[in-house]
């Protein structure tokens, strides 16, 4: 039991012993640095319950506590805020409990499943910095859900299928000549990117060229012959027409391959797939039997809607006029195949862009409506778009921020600073071209995950990599500083196998253990809100506080060997949080830099 469940249960028993009352819940805070106290129990919520003076029901709390909570040391009160000073005993067994605890803080795997889907591009082109939120987003997710306890199943749907991917398969027909990832060098899915943009360019000089000839605008955007063919090759691949359909394997073969090689280098991985191709003819036979139910109905022209006005939304069609379904029925389809499939799925996280917000409020409420139980635990992560410095990205144009590009730029602006900064001197070129890599990728990824993920980003590359401040690099340097004071503890024979037997603790120590203490309900509190923004902030939390206690006390340095073992032992404990909080975020540390 922490601190606040012992004082929580003690302040209902002082207000029910003192007023009479039953307090159904207790507010905490961390005392301000410029008060005496280790916690603060705020007094305003409780007049609520008991009226009367703040202050003086702080005084009676206080009182109540000091006298039989034997942690509580001392209280003071300042206006409705109850300041609690508690015993440095209290925190040494604390800290004893947990140091030799490996990933302290990390739950057991319950039987309880979630799906988590992110990534699910489009076969068509690369993945860009876009792409790149999202991943990390939904990675991080995924590890922190598990960390919490939950099993998880990472997935994502591959939209294989439809005009976009047939535009790219007709340009490179047209203009190939034959040409494959082999034979250019060029990664499979920048190959088929670049017919994607070849056709676009086609596409508009031959609008430009009808429209020069007397076409109305608009007619000629639908009369491209090129457009036209492309549609065409879309209706041979609905037939099955087998050279279309070989066309089609090879082109998303090769995208597949340059996929692996850009999740591999961020770090990201699956557990499942699910394609397009397979999925989009799922859900028409629930929308069927939601007729049967009531909860769709058919409007004169055979297409089939539900009316969601009375939830405060509008009506939606799910099933076009001609039999074939809306992305809304695929959606329906799949998420009730991929609970078939994994039958202890009891929820899903959709990561997905926030200009997707309303699909996913309807889609929930559909799935509600036909009944499934595990629509209660369906969640949108909504993100905002990532922006550079030059302004926002675009695909057709070819001026996508390609997702390897920057990756590479990442390696490299670390690579620049570190050199001026001189700190790689010991190391061969092997070692420091891995180690660019790890505080690059260590960049970008802190600098994407420490902002909630609602919000829009500006991402400034040369600002992330920063060894200074609420960055990547400046927790990763401040992990491998630790593994330094480790080794040298080591070398002079500082064994620190056992408790350390003190009972003062130093201020520092003692703020140490307690920012420690915080991991376990900033895991909990960070998969309750799908955000890996509160992982990454608690991390530089802890970071600041760390460098404030290196700058203050003695570690390897100080005399008393008991107290030395003892910030040893809390060095090591401090970086193995670090560790394990990057871990989750999918950030490597090194062991020295």
């Amino acid at each position: 039991m922490n601190i606040q469940e012992v004082l929580s249960h003690k302040v209902k028993e002082a207000v029910k012993s003192i007023f009479g009352q039953e307090l159904p819940s207790v507010e905490f805070q961390p005392t301000r640095k410029d008060f005496e106290g280790d916690i603060t129990i705020v007094v305003f919520p409780m007049l609520r319950v008991v009226k009367g003076n703040p202050v003086q029901i702080g005084e009676q709390i206080g009182a109540y506590l000091q006298e039989y909570v034997e942690e509580v040391l001392a209280y003071n009160v300042i206006k409705g805020f109850l300041n609690i000073v508690i015993d440095d005993v209290f925190y040494l067994n604390f800290f004893n409990t947990i140091k030799e605890t490996p990933h302290f803080g990390f739950v057991e795997e319950s039987k309880e499943a979630v799906m988590v889907e992110y990534s699910s591009p489009n076969t068509n082109k690369p993945l860009h910095l876009g792409h790149i939120r999202n991943n990390l987003l939904g990675y991080s997710v995924a590890e922190i859900l598990k960390a919490s306890g939950k099993k998880v199943y990472k997935t994502q749907i591959i939209n294989d299928r439809g005009i976009h991917i047939c535009k790219s398969m007709v340009a490179w027909q047209k203009f190939g000549n034959g040409e494959t990832p082999a034979s250019t060098g060029l990664k499979g899915d920048k190959l088929v990117g670049n017919y994607y943009v070849a056709f676009d360019k086609t596409y508009k000089k031959q609008i430009a060229h009808l429209v020069a000839e007397g076409t109305d605008q608009k007619v000629a955007e639908k009369e491209a012959p090129i457009l036209q063919e492309a549609q065409e090759m879309l209706l041979k691949w609905e037939a099955g027409e087998p050279e279309t359909v070989d066309l089609w394997k090879t082109m998303n073969g090769w995208v597949y391959k340059g996929f692996e090689v850009t999740y591999k280098n961020l770090g990201v991985d699956f557990d499942t797939m699910y394609y397009e191709s397979d999925t989009y003819l799922l859900g028409k036979d629930v929308v069927e039997e939601g007729l049967k139910k009531g909860v769709f109905f058919k409007k004169e022209d055979g297409s089939v809607w539900i009316d969601l006005t009375e939830d405060g939304l509008d009506e939606k069609i799910v099933l076009r006029s001609d039999g074939t379904a809306v992305y809304m029925t695929q959606d329906i389809g799949t998420a009730i195949q991929r609970v078939k499939d994994h039958p202890d799925v009891n929820g899903m996280v959709y990561t997905v862009g926030n200009e997707q917000d309303y699909h996913f409020k309807v889609l929930f409420l559909i799935l509600k409506k036909l009944g499934f139980l595990w629509s209660n635990k369906l969640h949108h992560l909504s993100y905002g778009m990532v922006d550079l410095p030059s302004g926002k990205m675009k695909s057709r144009e070819g001026t996508v921020v390609d997702a390897d590009d920057l990756m590479a730029d990442m390696t490299q602006t670390a690579a620049t600073i570190s050199e001026e900064l001189g700190k790689l001197e010991e190391y061969n070129e092997e070692e420091k071209q891995s180690l660019y890599k790890m505080i690059g990728l260590g960049a970008l990824k802190y600098y994407i995950l420490k902002v909630d993920p609602k919000k829009r980003i500006l991402f400034d590359p040369e600002e992330s990599v920063d060894f200074q401040g609420n960055t990547g690099p400046f927790i990763q340097y401040t992990y491998a500083r630790i593994q330094s004071i480790l080794r040298k503890a080591e070398s002079m024979g500082i064994d620190i196998s056992n408790d350390a037997k003190i009972s003062e603790l130093h201020g520092k120590e003692k703020e140490l253990i307690k920012q420690l203490q915080l991991f376990p309900d900033t895991i909990q509190l960070a998969a309750d809100n799908y955000s890996p923004a509160l992982i990454a902030n608690y991390t530089y939390d802890l970071v600041k506080e760390f460098n404030s206690f290196y700058q203050q006390v003695s570690i390897l340095g100080e005399s008393n060997e008991e107290k030395r073992v003892l910030r040893v032992q809390l060095s090591s404990k401090v970086a193995e949080v670090i560790k394990d909080a990057f871990k989750l975020l999918g950030i490597e540390v090194p062991e020295r830099m």
